[in-house]
């Protein structure tokens, strides 16, 4: 073996995709108005009821690492309704260089309704992951979000010890801020503690943004909350929002399902594949 061949680096592929999509509202309709994909983003519209369409965003990579960039972008018209997600959860590798980053950029124009309920993300161990999830919201509008983080496959009995993640999560209304919120997470850090996730693998946001949808409060409270949940609510000018923490992610899956369900009147996404919860 030459001498100098342990010099040569090791030239990484990286993964690049921006996906966007703009609807309309046509009467009680709402259509597509325009569509672009590149590189490792995608989106989906698949058979649904017209007057709310479902878009599926989708990384064709397989998973995020060290300087790949993702981008989502769904942009509402006046008056127009949707329900986007993505095809699965996300998984954050090894990211022994820099960090992967995703970038989520969201609008709803005067009077629109926006429900972006993304699957879970799960980190492993060693990744390194950068999100923001930028929302605009014009007069009259609304939007339900959530984000949920798995610490690790639990069914393989993981339990990341060198894991980080930055997520920015910005939503304004006319232009003023309405809820902000900066959450940066070291897994090596992660305790057992109370203080921390008193032991939990999974955690998530939901947050109800818009005018008036503080009074969600006594309605997200009735939703039972399963054994080995531990959830709260709050709400006041114009946000609602429920945190909740779980041992196990399937049960805080569950939870989050009842919990939209609730909030929307309507069945969860089909790829989430729980259509047995209603609300």
């Amino acid at each position: 073996m030459p001498r100098d061949f342990q010099a040569i680096r090791t030239q990484s592929q990286r993964a690049f995709g921006q996906a966007s999509v703009r609807l309309v509202a046509a009467g009680p309709v709402t259509r597509l108005a325009d569509l672009r994909q590149e590189g490792s983003a995608r989106a989906m519209l698949p058979r649904s009821t017209p007057e709310r369409p479902e878009v599926v965003f989708l990384n064709t990579s397989g998973g995020l690492t060290s300087g790949d960039r993702i981008g989502f972008a769904l942009d509402l018209a006046e008056r127009a309704k949707v329900t986007a997600t993505t095809q699965t959860a996300e998984r954050a590798y090894l990211a022994p260089d820099e960090p992967a980053r995703l970038r989520v950029a969201l609008s709803a124009g005067a009077g629109a309704d926006l429900v972006w309920l993304p699957q879970e993300t799960i980190l492993f161990e060693g990744s390194n992951l950068e999100r923001a999830t930028e929302v605009e919201l014009g007069d009259g509008a609304g939007c339900l979000l959530l984000e949920m983080v798995v610490l690790g496959r639990r069914a393989m009995g993981e339990r990341p010890r060198a894991a980080r993640l930055a997520d920015r999560r910005r939503v304004t209304l006319r232009g003023r801020p309405l809820w902000v919120e900066q959450l940066r997470l070291d897994a090596g850090a992660v305790t057992d503690s109370a203080a921390v996730l008193g032991g939990g693998s999974a955690f998530a946001t939901l947050a109800f943004c818009g005018s008036g949808r503080e009074a969600a409060v006594d309605s997200l409270r009735a939703v039972a909350v399963p054994e080995g949940v531990t959830a709260a609510v709050s709400g006041w000018n114009g946000r609602c929002l429920l945190r909740a923490v779980a041992a196990e992610p399937w049960p805080l899956k569950l939870y989050l399902g009842a919990a939209m369900a609730r909030l929307t009147g309507r069945p969860l996404p089909r790829v989430w594949q729980m259509q047995g919860v209603t609300p």
